[in-house]
């Protein structure tokens, strides 16, 4: 697949992280070599191929995070391929709504691109019974500024800077801040449109991470905030809608996960990291910031520390990583065994081989065993 230089997706430099050695699922009710067909003949995919249904049935509720939506449609449509009567819902609705649906009983697990909250851990162990929610990271990917901006094909920003666009306290795109960092650019002398999230995103709140950490003195608001906490700018719902309302804006800039930029043709910010050279949004550049991440969980919870201010080569510090919220024990007896299977199916090798299509990055090795170990032991 040709992809823009621009957005720099160059799905084959992941294969260094995708976990190698992985165990090979068998197929779903076949073992020939044959090509895989479901009832009436219809033919499935060669990833659907290899899935292990494990007891899988019904219909499967989850929410959360929209910034795996794209990763979550794929996994849905090949796992819903293989086994037969199976039926995932995911809702994209944002990792506070996740997290809130999943705390209510409402949802077998929840998608949040940031770890549980001591309080939110809490109030899981209400609907866990005799455990607690646990942190399953699944998929990472960069979190790309977005950007419309006539004549300005290759634009550089740094976190101070980024940290006053989204404040509004640099409001000119011919601003000397943006103009320094873009020499021989002809930047004009227009108003800037700073688009965020209005619901509650761990994608806002990872945001907000790199911002207090990568530039404290410009950006003092709450890190761990997943609602906009800057009083201006213009808001939009979900990844999806900032995405949109970037693309039709002349002069407009946004964040929204990396799929969304490639999907909708938009042009994303390089960053200036201290590095010897900007490090653009990429799938392989998302990688190299989070396998340098370190477990900050403990037992089967597998949140991550990720280290926003790092000046690696080549390493995009502004990243996050989607967990998968689930009970280690005290799950439904009625959906276990398909969310089981589900997140068996997600984790392996399989089902990271096609995140770097869509613009996600697969999980490091030593991250991927550590939650394949875990998935097996829910009850």
């Amino acid at each position: 697949m040709k992809l823009s230089r621009k957005n720099g997706l160059r799905a084959s430099a992941i294969g260094a992280l995708v976990v190698s050695g992985a165990l090979v699922l068998s197929a779903c009710g076949s073992d020939d070599n044959t090509e895989p067909t479901k009832a009436g003949g219809e033919k499935t995919s060669a990833a659907a191929s290899n899935i292990k249904c494990d007891g899988a049935k019904g219909q499967l509720l989850a929410a959360g995070s929209s910034a795996q939506k794209g990763a979550m449609d794929l996994w849905v449509k090949n796992f819903q391929a293989a086994c037969e009567g199976v039926e995932v819902n995911y809702q994209a609705i944002g990792s506070g709504g996740g997290i809130t649906k999943f705390n209510q009983g409402q949802v077998a697990f929840a998608g949040s691109d940031s770890a549980l909250k001591d309080e939110e851990v809490a109030e899981s162990k209400k609907i866990c019974k005799g455990g607690t929610g646990i942190n399953l990271p699944m998929v990472g990917g960069p979190i790309a500024i977005g950007y419309k901006l006539e004549g300005v094909d290759n634009l550089v920003l740094d976190a101070p800077t980024l940290a006053k666009i989204f404040d509004v306290k640099i409001t000119k795109w011919n601003d000397p801040a943006i103009a320094k960092l873009n020499p021989g650019a002809k930047l004009p002398d227009s108003t800037i449109q700073a688009f965020h999230r209005s619901d509650e995103s761990g994608t806002t709140q990872n945001l907000g991470k790199y911002l207090s950490t990568a530039a404290p003195a410009d950006w003092k608001y709450d890190p761990k905030s997943k609602s906009w906490p800057a009083p201006d700018g213009q808001a939009a719902n979900g990844s999806s809608g900032v995405a949109q309302a970037v693309k039709g804006a002349e002069g407009s800039i946004g964040y929204f996960e990396l799929s969304y930029a490639t999907s909708n043709k938009i042009s994303t910010v390089s960053l200036n990291t201290g590095a010897s050279a900007p490090v653009a949004a990429t799938s392989e550049n998302a990688s190299k910031a989070i396998a340098a991440a370190k477990v900050k969980g403990t037992g089967n919870d597998v949140a991550l520390s990720l280290d926003y201010a790092t000046k690696a080569e080549g390493a995009y510090p502004l990243t996050l990583v989607t967990y998968e919220i689930a009970c280690d024990k005290g799950n439904k007896a009625e959906t276990l065994p398909t969310l089981k299977a589900f997140l068996n199916y997600t984790v392996s090798d399989e089902g990271q081989k096609v995140l770097a299509d869509a613009g996600y990055a697969p999980l490091p090795a030593e991250i991927a065993a550590k939650v394949r170990a875990i998935v097996p032991t829910l009850s």
